[in-house]
Parts: structure tokens; sequence; C-alpha cells
């Protein structure tokens, strides 16, 4: 088992530039969800229940996010770990990392809930799944632990996609789902970014942000009054 600064890598930026990014997160995550509820109040579209728990998941995930950024900070460590398990480090980083890849499965299962049906065993396997991908994450500490199992849930939501591919083509929040994948994978690159190389992690960071407000501006342009 490796200990140290490994996952401790993913929040190397400065305490200041991780509040923004988190908090820019959270908030469009939150007008994102609360945005489309009367959308899914007048269809009851099981498509876009999922959609909008998975922004919910978002939320929470960069939600612990900041504050394992300000428990790294105060008690001035390099890893999470490293901190006492009273103060609750371990636990965020924990459900930072399940609530992250929940909102990935919930994001895919919205597209391909009507291939898949609408059964409520799939949805307790994503969880358990997320669950355990958490737990071997803080067992493990390792990033390369981290980078592999989202190379499994990156070729499980290729292989999905690609199943049906011509259906989602045609789906009206295709672009949406387009940029949270490249949202998601800048921030799997983020952790493999050396300490040396923060302005690339700075260029991660407002990459991403400018990523979730333009998915924040497509979803309101589509729920929003014509």
């Amino acid at each position: 088992m490796m200990h140290g600064p490994e996952l401790g890598r993913m929040f190397g930026m400065g305490l200041g530039a991780e509040m923004i990014y988190s908090f820019v997160i959270v908030i469009s995550s939150l007008m994102i969800y609360f945005g489309t509820k009367e959308l899914y109040e007048l269809s009851s579209h099981k498509g876009i229940r999922c959609f909008r728990q998975a922004f919910l998941f978002f939320a929470l995930a960069y939600f612990f996010r900041s504050f394992i950024k300000i428990v790294l900070s105060y008690f001035n460590v390099s890893g999470i770990l490293e901190v006492p398990m009273f103060l609750f480090g371990p636990i965020a980083l924990f459900l930072f990392v399940y609530l992250s890849s929940i909102a990935v499965f919930y994001l895919l299962n919205s597209i391909m809930w009507k291939k898949w049906g609408n059964g409520v065993g799939r949805n307790i396997a994503f969880h358990l799944i997320a669950i355990l991908i958490a737990g071997i994450n803080i067992y493990f500490n390792s990033t390369v632990v981290f980078v592999w199992s989202h190379l499994l849930i990156f070729v499980f939501i290729i292989a999905s996609l690609l199943i049906s591919s011509e259906r989602i083509r045609k789906h009206r929040f295709y672009l949406i789902y387009i940029l949270i994948f490249i949202f998601w994978v800048l921030n799997v690159i983020d952790v493999l970014v050396p300490k040396y190389l923060q302005s690339f992690q700075l260029f991660i960071y407002l990459s991403s942000t400018w990523i979730f407000l333009a998915i924040l501006y497509k979803v309101m342009r589509i729920v929003g009054p014509d």
C-alpha cells in the first residue's frame, strides 16, 4: 500500500484557486439541477431524472473536494490520508471519489435508460461499483490505482455509447454530454500533473470551469422559455 502525497496531488493548486473552481462547479451543478426541475415534473422523463441526479452528485462531490483542500491547507499536509482520522479527511476523499463516479454513471444512465430498462437493481449496482472504486482508492492511496479505476469507467462508457451511437447523436443534450465527458477526462489528467507544472494545472482548472459554464448555458437555453 502506498502512502503520502499520492492522491493529495489532485488538490495541488492553491486554496484560493481551488475554492473558486469548486464553487463554480457546485453552483453551476445546483443551477442545472433546480433549473431542470420543472421540465422533469412536466414530463416525468426517466432520462431527465437521471440527468438531474447526476448534477446533484457533481455538486456534492465538489463540495467535499473543497472541504479536502481546506483540510490539507489548514494542517499543511501533502496527502489527505496524513490527516488524523477523527477530522474526517479520508471520509471526505471517499465521498468525493464515490459521488463523482456515481455522477458519471447516472449521466450514462440518462442516455441508456431505454436500452437498459429502468431496473432498480442496475442503479444499486452503479452505487455498489462507485463505493468499491472509492474504497479501493482510499485503501491504496495511489495515483496509479486512481487512473486505472477511472480508465475502466472510461472504457465502459465508450463501449456503452458505441452500442447506441446513432440514437445518442440525435439526443438534444448530445453536445452537453460531450462537454461533460471532456470535463471528466481533464479532471482525471489533473491528478497526473506534478507540482512543478502548476501553470498547466491552472490551464486545466480554467478549461474545466469554462466547460462547466458552457454546459450550464446550454442546459438553460434548452429548458428556458422560448
